[in-house]
């Protein structure tokens, strides 16, 4: 048998197949029978398997699908197949290339590094804005809202990644605890909710009771004060317990829809009645309206005491009308009055001579005053001449005004 070689091995004339290293030659197989070649072509093929496998694993690093201790611990493995490989090819240039991958893993290793760091940063930074948070709910009082936003926290929280020992633990603790001084509050707080409710219910169970006796009471006034108090006291009461709550009120609602439709049923027939004591008031009011204006007093007076016996005696009118009528009739009754005072003024001789004394002094001091002022003015004085000037004007306007009324007695 002849030896066949190529340029990464040869096979001996004995079948022994050899590969080509920089190390030197080591045997890789037999092939005692059978042509070289295909010796040869046969390990080619094994070192072409071995190829493939090194450019995969070149681009799963390439690709960043590997994290960096698996891609050593698959380069090892790939090294460890290549250098025992019963192959025939270039396994140097294989083990080069695994070589190569070396400051490739290192750089991802350091990126991951980075990046771990970033995520831990950042992780860092969303639990302590996770925890004051939670501390900023625990002193409130949003009972409602306050412990979904803590579940939400808590679900965030889970979905962050673990910080160093230390760090997280102290952060989970923050947390922690203000979760539990939240809880506890909240706790306390519909602790004693529910005791004011059981309160307002046996304070409303009392309301009920009286609404419900005051309900066939005609006593319309002093009941319907009654049942104002009643609601005041339903109001201070606050909510009894859920459902209890409705079921009261119905009661005490049901207790004054009886009392407040009599009474208002009452009060429909007692508005017909006052009706038509209005049209009867309407039509007396044209009769005392007739004596104004007031000239004859005595008659007037004389008439006015039939109109206002036969006014009350009409009795009462609707609320709405009331304050209308009523006016009107009052005017009537005013102007008699003022009538008969103006009256009594003008034949009063004190009243008279009050007036009369009045004109008399106003008279005498303008005489005065006009004397002053001749002299002032001969003395030259200006400043007194407009002043006297201004007395005497104001002094005329009065008894003008004083004559009048002196006239007006007469």
């Amino acid at each position: 048998m002849s030896t066949e070689s190529s340029q990464w091995g040869r096979v001996d004339p004995d079948g022994t197949v050899y590969v080509k290293t920089s190390e030197g030659e080591r045997s890789v197989g037999q092939w005692p029978e059978g042509d070289p070649t295909e010796a040869l072509a046969f390990y080619t093929r094994r070192f072409d398997g071995l190829a493939l496998e090194v450019e995969l694993l070149e681009k799963r690093i390439g690709a960043g699908t590997l994290a960096p201790d698996e891609a050593d611990q698959a380069v090892e493995t790939v090294r460890s197949s290549v250098a025992e490989a019963q192959a025939v090819g270039d396994l140097d240039g294989l083990l080069r290339r695994l070589d190569a991958l070396a400051p490739r893993i290192s750089a991802q290793r350091e990126k991951r590094k980075e990046a771990k760091a970033a995520r831990l940063a950042e992780a860092r930074q969303a639990k302590e804005s996770i925890a004051a948070e939670a501390e900023a709910i625990s002193v409130g009082n949003d009972w409602r809202k306050g412990a979904d936003i803590l579940r939400e926290l808590l679900e965030r929280w889970k979905a962050l990644p673990r910080l160093d020992r230390t760090t997280d633990d102290e952060l989970w603790h923050r947390f922690s605890s203000a979760r539990t001084a939240y809880t506890r509050r909240r706790k306390a707080h519909f602790a004693e909710l529910h005791e004011r409710r059981q309160q307002a219910q046996v304070v409303k169970e009392r309301l009920c009771a009286e609404a419900e006796a005051l309900r066939e009471s005609t006593d319309w006034g002093p009941t319907s004060g009654r049942y104002r108090d009643l609601m005041q006291q339903w109001k201070a009461a606050g909510p009894a317990p859920r459902g209890v709550e409705d079921k009261l009120w119905k009661r005490f609602r049901a207790a004054q829809d009886v009392f407040f439709g009599a009474r208002d049923a009452a009060n429909r027939e007692q508005d017909a009645e006052f009706e038509a004591n209005a049209k009867i008031k309407e039509q007396i009011l044209v009769e005392a309206e007739a004596l104004l204006p007031v000239s004859d007093v005595d008659a007037a007076r004389t008439a006015w005491r039939d109109i206002a016996e036969r006014w009350d005696a009409a009795g009462k009118v609707p609320r709405s009308q009331m304050r209308t009528l009523e006016g009107r009739i009052r005017k009537v009754e005013d102007a008699i009055r003022d009538a008969g005072e103006a009256q009594w003024n003008r034949s009063n001789p004190e009243v008279r001579a009050r007036a009369s004394d009045t004109v008399a002094q106003l008279e005498r001091s303008i005489a005065d005053m006009q004397a002053d002022l001749e002299k002032a003015k001969e003395a030259g004085k200006d400043k007194r001449v407009r002043d006297l000037e201004e007395s005497i004007a104001a002094r005329r306007t009065w008894l003008e005004q004083a004559q009048k009324a002196l006239s007006d007695l007469s």
